[in-house]
């Protein structure tokens, strides 16, 4: 596979896939949250905890039974797994093997596991309230409070110095840490006087840690990139803000006593936020993909609740255009049957937390979401199960929403077509095709350099498709990502020009995109993607899907000729070639013809093994890529393609 060169001027944050590069596109200085109210209205609008937090009490039983309903056995029964559950130590070398061979999971897995033991046990006390669990929850909560550092190893670049190992002289807001932070702000609301009762360091240790390592560094500094503050506007903000400024809101919140340091705090986080959403297009997109939609506006959903909760409706931009555009993307990228458009480091098979889906549609008035959240409702055997996990503020909303959920009519987005004409997203769709492309530029976050490329689902099943993204590594967001051939444009449905593919970086982008809403057409010239390397100076290409099947066109105009330009297609079926002009797909008893024009091109199929189990959980164990290659290399020319089921 072939290593892509990419621009000299990337610098990276690991996992935060945050790309410092100075031609970044720019955002829009929106400012919402700072518009509707400064630090002083924040404070004259904050109410007390026992008005807004609106889940009873743990000394109220009856009100935890009906609260639970009928998920307090299951979450009972799963806090009783963890009462004999051996407390993990994360090792020292296990924070290592992270610089030493790129693996994130030897130290992410028992951190995890010891996390959903807590969550699981404190659920399960909440439900039961007899004290059982207690015990054990109590020894959870002290192994984490002995930990050196709350951070993933693969987020330790958040320090300022040693980046390879927890620094005990400085404390980092990761998105884990953040969880913690916020999961045992929870579990001190609750439990501190059930703690005392064994002795009152239990629950003076946990408020000291969540001081310490959530309260401290999110005043104190600003070199955080996810905050935002020091990084200019014109450079990617991404999930993570939300996802860390939604927990460090909850520990304040729940843990702070002081109304003068509260109001700065939440303030602080609303600067911070506002960052987040002006960065984000006014169409709604979550670039991303849909993987990441539940972490970036799911997130800021949870960001926005919280805040107007904690100020009495308020403070609230729940009104906003732009929010209600960011939910209804999940609902729009929704093809069917768990599988859902996926560009970017977003998995193929999804459909995003129906309780969240709900109550964002319900906050933004958008009965396509509380519909769509229904429907994967029954898609879930018509039940939504709750249990314990380290998201307690989405577990305890989806308690309080789950009877109403139940009397929503399930269904699917109806609309025939979606065009994000910021992000350059667009969806089509009729009876048996749903068409997916993009255009955009090449330093989106979970970029993979793939402008101008598409998907086709046939009757909701995927043919002509975006491979995913790998197990993460310390490659997948360091300095060797497009070593990585799942961020290769060559291994997307796009041309190899000249031997040369799209390259990384903002000024890699596409240029003349249109999407004609009468003819349901998309095009868009993909030449800027590449460099000069390619000797490109025109490559539009339109996508025109109509009922009988998709029909792709090209023109293009080179300077010169290099090598055999090839125009690659990645697909879900092993292709079969019985005549030439004519591969034929076939997958879960439906057949699909993709037609080229013969005399043109020589084609050749390459098959890829999937041994990464992420990839392979999705596809199986082998996907492939067919190639045209053109015969007659020419400089200036047109190609088009066929794509149609066979009936």
């Amino acid at each position: 596979m072939n290593t892509i060169a990419f621009s000299l001027k990337l610098f990276f944050v690991l996992s935060g896939f945050i790309f410092f590069n100075d031609s970044v596109q720019g955002s829009t200085p929106r400012n919402l949250l700072q518009k509707r109210a400064n630090e002083q209205a924040v404070k004259e609008a904050l109410v007390p905890r026992e008005k807004w937090i609106n889940y009873p009490l743990y000394a109220d039983r009856s009100g935890w039974d009906q609260f639970l309903g009928t998920s307090k056995d299951g979450i009972v029964t799963s806090g009783e797994s963890y009462l004999k559950y051996e407390w993990q130590v994360i090792k020292a070398t296990d924070y290592l093997e992270f610089s030493r061979s790129g693996s994130r999971v030897i130290m992410e897995e028992p951190y995890n596991q010891n996390l959903n033991a807590i969550s699981s046990l404190f659920l399960a006390e909440m439900a039961e309230g007899k004290g059982r669990f207690i015990d054990q929850l109590i020894n959870g909560v002290f192994a984490a409070c002995e930990m050196t550092s709350w951070s993933l190893s693969a987020h330790l670049s958040l320090q300022l110095k040693n980046k390879r190992f927890p620094d005990h002289n400085q404390q980092v807001i990761d998105l884990l840490g953040g969880d913690v932070g916020a999961l045992f702000s929870w579990i001190y609301f609750f439990l501190n006087k059930e703690f005392d009762k064994a002795d009152p360091l239990i629950a003076q240790r946990m408020k000291y840690e969540i001081k310490r390592r959530i309260f401290e560094p999110y005043m104190n500094v600003n070199h955080f990139w996810w905050m935002g503050f020091e990084i200019r506007p014109t450079r990617v903000v991404n999930n993570w803000n939300v996802w860390c400024n939604s927990n460090v809101l909850q520990s304040f919140a729940l843990i702070e006593e002081d109304p003068d340091k509260l109001a700065k705090a939440v303030y602080k986080t609303m600067q911070s936020v506002d960052l987040f959403i002006n960065y984000n297009k006014g169409d709604g997109a979550c670039e991303e993909g849909p993987s990441y939609w539940g972490h970036a506006a799911g997130k800021l959903y949870d960001y926005l609740q919280i805040l107007s909760d904690i100020t009495g409706g308020k403070i609230s931009i729940f009104d906003e255009p732009i929010i209600k555009n960011m939910g209804e993307y999940i609902s729009r990228s929704y093809v069917g049957n768990g599988w859902v458009v996926n560009f970017s480091d977003a998995s193929a098979i999804g459909g995003g937390d129906p309780a969240l889906i709900y109550r964002f549609g319900k906050a933004v008035k958008s009965e396509e979401m509380k519909s769509f959240a229904a429907y994967l409702i029954r898609q879930q055997n018509g039940h939504l199960k709750i249990r314990g996990n380290r998201d307690i503020f989405r577990t305890l909303q989806s308690a309080t929403y789950n009877k109403e959920m139940g009397t929503v009519t399930p269904a699917l987005p109806s609309a025939p077509y979606t065009w994000y004409p910021q992000t350059e997203f667009c969806y089509i769709k009729n009876r048996t095709y749903f068409f997916a492309a993009k255009g955009g530029f090449n330093n989106e976050s979970h970029n993979h350099n793939d402008v101008g490329t598409f998907a086709l689902y046939v009757d909701t099943i995927p043919f002509f498709i975006d491979a995913g993204v790998g197990t993460y590594t310390r490659q997948t967001f360091g300095r060797e990502r497009y070593t990585i051939w799942t961020m290769q444009s060559n291994y997307h449905n796009l041309p190899l020009i000249n031997g040369a593919a799209q390259q990384f970086g903002a000024a890699y982008k596409s240029s003349d995109v249109s999407f004609n809403v009468a003819s349901k057409k998309f095009s868009l010239d993909i030449s800027k993607a590449y460099n000069n390397e390619a000797s490109v100076k025109n490559w539009q290409r339109s996508y025109d899907l109509s009922d009988k099947g998709l029909v792709i066109e090209e023109a293009f105009d080179l300077t010169s000729l290099k090598e055999p330009t090839s125009i690659h297609f990645l697909v879900s079926a092993k292709p079969v070639i019985n005549k030439a002009g004519v591969v034929l797909l076939e997958k879960n008893s439906r057949k699909v013809e993709f037609r080229y024009t013969k005399r043109l091109f020589n084609v050749e199929v390459d098959t890829l093994s999937l041994n990464d189990k992420r990839l392979s959980d999705v596809w199986g164990s082998e996907i492939y890529r067919i190639r045209l290659i053109a015969e007659k290399p020419q400089l200036k020319g047109k190609y088009n393609y066929t794509i149609a089921k066979v009936f």
